[in-house]
């Protein structure tokens, strides 16, 4: 399991209670601000989950996401899951009078 870098305390306790290890994977900024996801394992082939909330500041809490996405399909991941335990413009939905 993978964690951005919402909650890595919530990762870290999820991967407790599973019996699985976290993810090796680097979260940074570069020097102009733009989001830097580097992974650190071989995850060809296999299975992945990525935990990341939705939390403020929303927007760069989902694209950190996206690029954590986009860095484990790049390596060949099996398959990816998205676990969000907060989504932000989740509750956006309903019709403007």
């Amino acid at each position: 399991m993978f964690a951005g870098n919402s909650n890595p305390a919530l990762v870290k306790e999820m991967c407790d209670c599973l019996g699985v290890g976290q993810g090796d994977a680097l979260v940074s900024l570069f020097s102009d601000g733009e989001i830097r996801v580097q992974i650190n394992e071989n995850v060809r082939g296999k299975d992945v989950f990525v935990c990341q909330s939705c939390c403020d500041p929303v927007n760069k809490q989902v694209m950190e996401l996206l690029f954590m996405l986009d860095a484990l399909k790049r390596s060949s991941a099996y398959r990816i899951t998205a676990v969000i335990p907060y989504y932000g413009y989740g509750r956006q939905d309903r019709k403007d009078q």
